[in-house]
């Protein structure tokens, strides 16, 4: 859902548990994915899905926007 939406697994983190986690901006998406596994927490939501298309919901607007077109 991160590709669907045009994003980046560091676009979707939260960046505080990523400090806390000993991890940078500069991770590696493969190092940024095993830690969203490891930890469910640094993943950002929701993530609305309609179709082909996804959208990080933040603000929520951007998912109304998405289910209204």
């Amino acid at each position: 859902m991160i590709k669907k939406a045009g994003l980046r697994p560091i676009d979707v983190v939260r960046r505080r548990e990523l400090k806390v986690l000993g991890l940078s901006d500069d991770a590696s998406d493969g190092q940024l994915i095993k830690a969203m596994v490891e930890n469910p927490d640094l993943l950002q939501r929701p993530i609305v899905e309609v179709g082909e298309r996804a959208v990080l919901a933040r603000p929520a607007e951007k998912a109304l926007e998405l289910i209204n077109t």
